[in-house]
């Protein structure tokens, strides 16, 4: 079981971590320019008085101190209140629930193909180091990891939607369409082709080099030796003992698949997180915005801290280091 103490110091350092993030957010939100007052009442804006528009920044409480606004925030979000969205002029729990699950399949289904076919390319790559193939590659990765995501998502879409009509460009599901599993699979087809294309290369590389390190080690030799085949080390030996080391490259490439997932959504026009919060912060729609950074810093930061229990799982020296301060090993 885990030592309490060290889920209480876990569970505390998420907190005045999101708490910090909050902060940092608000202010950066309220000092940017424009007027959420925009986004609120659009095109009528321009039809009133300056009595008017200041009556609305008082009754949106625009007009207070920042620091009152932002205590005034996290009193409320604290009950479970996170205010409403200036543009959809709902709440804004109720406009993420809308969409959250669009971006969970997007980033899930990348996270997923990537690490799959980044475990088998390093397997590849260690099986046949310095071939032709190997170099193959590690070109084709380098160059593939070197395109910006927007541009592989435009090319894709003019190849496959535009010039050849087989896979739509935008949207989560089809209007007109059933919206059932198959449908909302070929909207996802090019999105997470994107994902994978630009980022795959990283946990590539990072998988590869952990374990052309351990297929170096003096017990892969006595293995060899015994009459093991290299496929079997590999798959039996090497991979579990690396597998604390690549579980940390999953924590750390999280938020490189967040950032790549919502930047994908905007080309795509796909209605997920990212779109929103895309929107959010060109409409100064601060409270939606709030929220959906929240998530997200809630995402990596757990997936961290979870990454980090599991390693401790894989190797109990790391959790007695964490336990008793870093003070030694068993």
């Amino acid at each position: 079981m885990l030592n309490l103490k060290y889920v209480f110091k876990k569970t505390f350092q998420l907190v005045i971590t999101l708490l910090i993030l909050s902060a940092v957010i608000f202010v950066i939100s309220r000092l940017s320019p424009g007027d959420p007052l925009r986004s609120y009442f659009g095109d009528s804006m321009e039809r009133m008085t300056p009595k008017q528009l200041n009556t609305a920044r008082i009754n949106l409480g625009l007009n207070d101190n920042i620091i009152v606004q932002y205590f005034r925030w996290l009193k409320n979000a604290l009950k479970g209140n996170f205010g409403i969205s200036y543009k959809y002029k709902q709440d804004v729990v109720a406009v993420i629930a809308k969409v959250y699950l669009n971006t969970l399949y997007l980033t899930v289904s990348s996270f997923i193909v990537i690490f799959t076919l980044a475990f088998l390319l390093a397997i590849i790559c260690v099986i046949n180091e310095g071939t032709i193939l190997d170099r193959f590659i590690n070109k084709m990765g380098i160059a593939s990891s070197s395109i910006p995501v927007f541009f592989v998502a435009l090319m894709l879409i003019m190849f496959f939607s535009v010039n050849t009509g087989i896979l739509p460009s935008s949207g989560a599901y089809s209007y007109m369409g059933s919206e059932g599993f198959s449908d909302r699979l070929r909207h996802l087809i090019l999105p997470v082709s994107s994902v994978v294309i630009t980022h795959l290369w990283y946990c590539t590389h990072l998988i590869k080099s952990k374990l052309s390190d351990e297929i170096r080690k003096e017990y892969v030799l006595l293995c060899k030796v015994k009459g093991l085949s290299q496929i079997r080390i590999i798959f039996f030996h090497c991979m579990k003992n690396i597998m604390p080391a690549v579980v940390s490259v999953m924590a750390v490439f999280l938020p490189h698949l967040i950032g790549g997932s919502y930047v994908v959504e905007m080309v795509f026009s796909y209605p997920g997180l990212g779109m929103l919060g895309f929107e959010s912060a060109l409409y100064q729609d601060y409270n939606m915005l709030m929220v959906i950074c929240l998530i997200t810093g809630f995402t990596v930061v757990s997936a961290s801290m979870i990454a980090q229990v599991i390693n401790e799982k894989m190797d109990p020296r790391m959790k007695h280091d964490k336990i008793d301060g870093g003070k030694h090993f068993e």
